[in-house]
């Protein structure tokens, strides 16, 4: 175990970020534009971390094979692209979070399979850009999570170790990135979780139910490490 966590990535899209309001609103401008029914809120949500194609598959029921599938999927981008922070914000308790990690002077960044276009422009929105040690994107390598690249690559943003970082997403490629670039990992069990997902299952080192539990693994480990 790590005496000290230098630090802390988040997955962005049901971990760092509630961005599930605006993804819903775009899905269902999309569908009303092409004479389709909205869908609830509640039916969206657990699919957003799962990005643009996998919202287009639950929408419109089709998938990528099928001609209709990138004109939609491009429609939802741009549509989503407009309105990219008009309800989506930190988690409650995130921001207290961030703040506890600075004063500890941990560095925190994040690490995503959104494209950097979406990426850069709502972390502006929202001014965390300029806060973060890193910012990894879906398309800042050729590779995306699980692939652990984009997490080594954080790694060396921000100058440490893999074993010195924690990752904390919401989808199990988000683990299983993690597990393979050699970081502690947290499941956060209040982002979108699918109702087949069994994150008990994916290798975690804990789950937690909200972003304060992230100090309490923290402050946990490193007692135990200087217990140790």
């Amino acid at each position: 175990m790590a005496a000290q966590t230098s630090a802390v990535l988040f997955d962005l899209d049901g971990t760092l970020l509630d961005t599930a309001p605006d993804l819903a609103a775009a899905l269902n401008a999309t569908l009303q534009l092409n004479e389709r029914d909205a869908l609830p809120f509640e039916t969206i949500r657990p699919v957003v971390s799962h990005g643009g194609r996998a919202l287009i598959e639950l929408g419109f029921g089709i998938d990528s094979q099928h001609p209709d599938f990138e004109p939609l999927r491009k429609q939802l981008l741009d549509l989503y692209q407009a309105n990219l922070a008009v309800h989506t914000a930190l988690f409650p308790g995130m921001g207290e979070v961030l703040d506890e990690l600075e004063q500890r002077h941990i560095r925190w960044g994040v690490v995503t399979n959104k494209p950097g276009w979406l990426t850069d422009p709502l972390l502006d929105a929202l001014n965390l850009a300029q806060r973060t040690a890193c910012i990894v994107s879906g398309d800042t390598l050729p590779e995306r999570k699980p692939h652990p690249a984009p997490l080594l690559h954080a790694c060396k943003l921000v100058g440490c170790q893999p074993q010195d970082a924690i990752y904390i997403g919401d989808a199990e490629r988000d683990i299983e990135a993690g597990r393979n670039a050699g970081m502690r990992t947290l499941v956060a069990l209040f982002g979108y979780l699918m109702e087949h997902d069994r994150p008990e299952n994916w290798g975690a080192d804990a789950l937690i139910e909200q972003p304060a539990d992230i100090l309490e693994h923290l402050d946990t480990t490193r007692t135990q490490s200087h217990a140790g």
